[in-house]
């Protein structure tokens, strides 16, 4: 089993780190994307990568209570961990997370907390692309790949992904609306933490209508309210048994040289 190492241990013991790994609250506790942690940390360990978590140190990012409304928790939040970053000096961050990626990195500066943020999926190709990674020969496959509105349209970052999945052998079936005009699964600006609209249609469920409108039997994703809303919107049409939902990092684990 992976150790990972908090970051309060390794600054007692006058270690340095390359990268924080944020794991953010749904790495911590949803049981689905608690999987995805493991898998970018077991990357980052076979890479040899030196990385720490903050562990309970972490508190919220604060997003969700600033996307409905609560610009004083947001702050106390905000405010907590800049003052834990700043404490041990951290320079660069990594989020499996596209909501924690856009909060430190567009929000976290004006309130003094300024560091190089990452998403995983730039990281994790700028270390294919240095070699760090390496994957053993597989067969090729198609498959669908979901933007996430945080990654995609709010940040413009459309290609990392891609990269990676192009290195990993698989091709892309662009789906009917992707990159810039990609549709959100229903959960981004708060909408994870409230009921639907009286009478509205389910986004996630019409997003997994053009998923099999594509005709692939896996999607991509990089985000965990995206994983969690489109596995939703599959079961809603009962094809959890022809079409499953990963996250890039569980594909890279899947293909990494031992």
């Amino acid at each position: 089993m992976i150790q990972i190492p908090r970051l309060s241990e390794v600054a007692t013991q006058g270690k340095s780190i390359e990268v924080l790994f944020w794991v953010g609250c749904a790495g911590s506790y949803d049981a689905r994307a608690q999987k995805v942690s493991l898998a970018f940390a077991q990357i980052l360990e076979k890479a040899g990568i030196s990385f720490a978590i903050l562990g309970e140190e972490e508190k919220c990012t604060g997003d969700p209570a600033r996307r409905a409304g609560n610009e004083f928790l947001f702050q106390i939040l905000a405010l907590q961990n800049i003052e834990t970053l700043n404490q041990y000096q951290v320079k660069k961050i990594v989020c499996t997370c596209p909501h924690c990626f856009n909060t430190l990195k567009n929000e976290y500066p004006e309130l003094g907390g300024s560091y190089e943020v990452l998403h995983h999926t730039q990281y994790l190709d700028e270390l294919m692309e240095s070699g760090r990674i390496k994957l053993k020969e597989t067969n090729s496959e198609t498959v669908s790949y979901h933007d996430s509105c945080y990654l995609g349209r709010v940040n413009n970052e459309y290609e990392a992904p891609r990269s990676l999945i192009h290195q990993l052998k698989m091709d892309i079936r662009e789906m009917k609306r992707s990159k810039k005009n990609g549709l959100c699964c229903g959960a981004g600006g708060g909408q994870m933490f409230k009921e639907d609209e009286p009478g509205s249609k389910r986004i996630n469920e019409e997003r997994i209508e053009e998923v099999i409108a594509n005709g692939t039997n896996k999607v991509v994703a990089n985000c965990p309210f995206c994983i969690t809303m489109l596995q939703d919107g599959i079961k809603s049409k009962d094809q959890q048994d022809e079409i499953m939902v990963y996250d890039l990092s569980e594909l890279i684990v899947e293909k990494m040289q031992e």
